[in-house]
């Protein structure tokens, strides 16, 4: 779909999620939604679906738009059914970051359903307060999904 290949980066295969204790799925939005490419990376997890593979496992998003209006709510929004139907138990961030989660000085993306940021014309990276905010979702979810392995 137009996306230069990215050998440098480790492709896991839709079987794959189910030895996974939890996932926080990352996407870049296409009108205000996920990805074609991510979405069809779900759709081929039917057999999952099927089996319920990957029922009762926590899963976060997060994502990145071009613009401030691009979907930052509505991308995690209508990403959350994919969740649903597999049984996952989707893990907002909520305002569990703090402070971060009322920055208006500078641009930042993310909301409570997850780390965002904004990519422009793709020459943007995310900023440092956007990477804490990930960071920060990173280890809230894998703190739950120990809670719910019954981990200590």
């Amino acid at each position: 779909m137009s996306a230069p290949p990215k050998s440098d980066v480790p492709i896991i295969t839709p079987q794959e999620l189910a030895e996974a204790d939890g996932f926080v799925f990352g996407f870049p939005t296409r009108f205000g939604i996920l990805s074609a490419q991510f979405k069809a990376f779900l759709d081929a997890t039917g057999g999952l679906w099927r089996t319920q593979q990957l029922a009762g496992k926590p899963a976060g998003i997060f994502y990145s738009t071009g613009s401030q209006g691009g979907g930052q709510e509505t991308t995690p929004l209508t990403a959350i059914t994919q969740l649903v139907h597999h049984g996952m138990i989707f893990v907002p961030i909520g305002y569990t970051f703090g402070a971060g989660m009322f920055e208006m000085e500078n641009v930042k993306g993310g909301s409570p359903y997850g780390a965002g940021t904004f990519t422009g014309d793709g020459s943007r990276q995310p900023s440092e307060l956007e990477l804490q905010q990930a960071h920060h979702q990173g280890k809230y979810i894998a703190a739950i999904a120990k809670k719910l392995k019954g981990a200590p």
